[in-house]
């Protein structure tokens, strides 16, 4: 559901294909059996007018071929064309040489071309990939219907109405297919770009949703439950400290629910494409700098858990833009996530430094010197470092992590300030 509607792509059914087909067959067979009918009537009438031995047999032979042949006029329309040509070209000389053989009227006055013609005709402009060579065809049958030589008006108004008339409306017919063709596409591809651009927002959406979820109640969740596991060292009252332990394990067990739902939302695909896209239009407000975004709040935070933190910042920090900062806020928030979970009692130092077109983020911290809350370092949807990396190359800065020699971890990144570069 997008925009209020359900986007569907157009199916073509088998019910659809099957009706389409049956028309031209149904229409053939018709055509095909008037067009027989016709000329075996003409032939029967013309039986005892003194025709040569073979006539009108002979040219009722001729015109039922041509008929036949009509059957392909829409996958060799050429093909149809030319044996209609050949077929007048046949009847016009046999009016010299054998008259009455091929044609039933010697007088002069009608059109010598098979009755099929101005089927041949307009099939061939219509159905034809090569449109010249369909005409070249429709010009000679033209010609033979005629009879320019002959100078008889009636005639070449007959010829005319009989071959150049059909070949006109099937260019008119072609060009109004072609023409619904290209609109039809149109329509169409226009369908699939948007079910493509709704299925792109849904994705979207989702992981944004994802990277929030991630970005922001992890963060939280894990402080609460650092906070309550703390509780319940200090506490001396047996009955405050069952309490924390059972608000440390539902914390534990939310930050596992957590990670399952953020996997769900976060699809492989989407999270290929769009991950960082999606970050920086939510959680943190806009417009300022990356101090004024609360590095010193996740400090303090981190601090009030007993985790040691420092926090250096050099430059001017009003100069970063509010895409960036939200950026290097999550960065930071990360990498003090990541801490309390997998290296509680080590030493932690945020570094960042602002210079005149980038920003230099710098998380480092020293091995653990405490043991790890097994529950809690399992939590999470483990795929806060990728989703950092994604966001911070769409906004054109590069991203490191990983091991260092002392046994801690480091996260270091370098943002451009103008993230349009990105």
């Amino acid at each position: 559901m997008y925009g209020g509607g359900l986007v569907v792509p157009h199916v073509k059914t088998a019910g659809s294909q099957r009706t389409r087909t049956f028309r031209p067959v149904a229409s053939d067979l018709v055509l095909l059996t008037a067009l027989i009918v016709a000329n075996v009537l003409v032939a029967i009438g013309n039986v005892d007018n003194g025709h040569p031995r073979f006539g009108p047999w002979a040219g009722l032979g001729l015109q039922v071929v041509v008929v036949v042949v009509l059957v392909v006029r829409r996958v060799w329309p050429l093909l149809v064309l030319g044996v209609a040509t050949v077929s007048a070209v046949l009847m016009s000389l046999s009016v010299w040489w054998v008259p009455g053989l091929l044609v039933t009227s010697v007088d002069g006055s009608g059109v010598w071309v098979p009755l099929a013609a101005p089927f041949a005709a307009y099939s061939a402009v219509v159905y034809s990939s090569r449109p010249r060579g369909a005409w070249v065809l429709t010009g000679v049958l033209t010609v033979v219907a005629t009879r320019l030589w002959e100078l008889s008006f009636a005639v070449a108004a007959s010829g005319v109405l009989l071959t150049a008339v059909p070949a006109l409306l099937g260019m008119y017919v072609a060009a109004r297919r072609g023409l619904i063709a290209a609109l039809t596409e149109r329509a169409e591809r226009a369908e699939r770009e948007q079910f493509l651009l709704a299925e792109r927002a849904r994705a979207e959406e989702r992981v944004r949703l994802a990277g929030e979820m991630h970005d922001v109640v992890t963060h939280r969740v894990s402080l609460m439950v650092l906070q309550a596991g703390a509780l319940r060292v200090v506490s001396s009252d047996e009955r405050v400290r069952a309490e924390a332990e059972g608000l440390r394990a539902a914390g534990c067990q939310a930050l596992e629910e957590l990670r399952d739902l953020v996997g769900v939302l976060r699809s492989p695909e989407s999270a290929a494409g769009v991950v960082g896209a999606v970050g920086d239009s939510g959680g943190v407000s806009g417009g300022v700098g990356v101090g004024d975004l609360g590095l010193s709040v996740l400090v303090e935070e981190s601090r009030a858990v007993g985790v040691e933190v420092e926090l250096s910042e050099v430059g001017d920090r009003s100069v970063s833009s509010p895409v960036v900062a939200r950026t290097a806020y999550r960065i930071v928030q990360e990498g003090l996530t990541n801490v309390r979970k997998h290296a509680p009692g080590c030493g932690v130092w945020v570094e960042v430094r602002y210079e005149a077109d980038r920003v230099r983020l710098r998380v480092r911290n020293t091995a653990p010197t405490a043991a790890v809350d097994r529950e809690l370092a399992s939590s999470g949807s483990g795929s806060g470092l990728t989703g950092l990396r994604q966001r911070v190359e769409l906004v054109g800065g590069t991203f490191e992590f990983g091991p260092r020699p002392d046994g801690g971890f480091h996260i270091e990144s370098v943002l451009p300030l103008d993230a349009s570069h990105g």
